[in-house]
């Protein structure tokens, strides 16, 4: 419930009403966090989350929705019917909805964070068969993306791809490219992979079991590594056969692939954890916003082998130890890690990415895309 008017200073209105996960969190409170620190003296940052327990960030106005993730009916209602009357109430300079979908608001300045792709996905009928949420999903969200996408000032993405994507879908042309800030924890010591010396040679990949994750293409990798008699690695896999119906099928057929370390599902602390341990992160994954893993590996100065796919050479851009692979060439994969695993020189320097104009590299440079003229304007409300 919104009570009152909070102060005289003019608004901005960030909704995630339904984020509740890490990596969205993580997204969603860098962002308040940036506001406060740059605009906090000249707005009231109101956030709408469904718990004001998960955020930590003080000088910000939060407002509770608890009962939205109750069902699907609860969040559009939310979103195409009571937040109309919460920003008729607010009347905020900018309404920015952190999660996807485009609510009915009155607000200066209008805009969206789009970060799910999963409505550019194609996913196969096996895939389909398990993990038939997952593509009915791909079908529903697609068609939630749509509704009100041309009301917003800006739509903004992730990486270029998904420009071009919803440029293609949607003949949107007011799309920002905002790259994630990534805050790394203060205990990361950047250090070499082990290499010939370090045995076995860890390979860590880090994801939950989807379909699209494609962990089968590792998985087939790792088999053909033991059949020629290469033992000197690990596989570790964030799998637990009791996550879905597709982790139940992927443990059991790969049962006897021997250097496969089933770690089950990790907070992201001890994902953090294993990063410093692992030798070379292994990210297989067919679809991406952006590829958090590869951005966090860098942080640890190891080497990565990446899917061969647009959104991993934008999340790797300028990192000097990747090597890319098909990622449905079982055979090439092998032959790189064998190859990893025994030091020799396959990781180089990734292209430097070109991103076309509008584009913000962190927050800063977003926010004054959104508000290009907040530093020295008038602000009274």
């Amino acid at each position: 419930m919104v009570r009152g008017d909070y102060c005289l200073r003019p608004r901005i209105v960030l909704s995630g009403v339904n984020i509740r996960e890490v990596g969205g969190l993580s997204v969603f409170s860098d962002a308040l966090a940036s506001l406060v620190r740059e605009y906090g003296d000249q707005y009231e940052i109101v956030a709408l989350v469904m718990r004001r327990g998960l955020f930590d960030i003080a000088g910000v106005t939060y407002l509770e929705f608890p009962r939205i993730m109750r069902s699907w009916l609860s969040r559009l209602r939310f979103e195409y019917w009571s937040s109309r009357n919460i920003s008729a109430r607010l009347k905020p300079k900018l309404w920015l909805s952190m999660h996807d979908m485009t609510p009915n608001v009155c607000a200066e300045i209008r805009a969206v964070y789009c970060q799910n792709p999963s409505p550019f996905y194609r996913a196969t009928p096996s895939e389909f068969f398990l993990d038939w949420r997952f593509g009915l999903f791909t079908l529903f969200y697609r068609y939630l993306y749509q509704i009100n996408i041309h009301a917003n000032d800006y739509v903004i993405v992730q990486q270029d791809w998904m420009r071009k994507s919803f440029m293609r879908l949607y003949g949107l042309r007011n799309i920002v490219v905002a790259h994630p800030v990534v805050s790394l924890p203060d205990r990361v010591e950047k250090g070499a992979a082990g290499g010939a010396a370090s045995r076995p040679y860890r390979f860590f990949y880090p994801a939950y079991p989807r379909t699209f994750k494609n962990p089968e293409v590792c998985l087939k990798a790792a088999r053909i590594l033991e059949r020629r008699g290469f033992h000197e690695f690990e596989l570790w896999l964030t799998f637990a056969a009791s996550a879905n119906r597709y982790a139940a099928r992927v443990v059991r057929e790969f049962a006897d692939v021997r250097s496969v370390r089933w770690l089950g599902l990790l907070p992201r602390e001890r994902i953090f954890d294993l990063y410093g341990e692992a030798d070379c992160l292994l990210f297989a994954s067919l679809l991406e916003t952006w590829g958090m893993p590869i951005t966090e590996m860098r942080g640890f100065g190891k080497p990565i082998l990446a899917a061969d796919l647009p959104y991993a050479h934008e999340s790797a851009a300028g990192y000097n130890q990747v090597r890319f692979f098909e990622p449905g060439d079982v055979e090439q994969l092998a032959d790189l890690m064998q190859q990893a695993a025994t030091a020799q020189p396959i990781f180089a320097k990734a292209p430097e990415a070109v991103i076309e104009e509008p584009y913000a590299g962190n927050w800063s440079e977003l926010w004054a895309l959104l508000l290009p003229h907040s530093s020295d304007a008038n602000l009274s409300s």
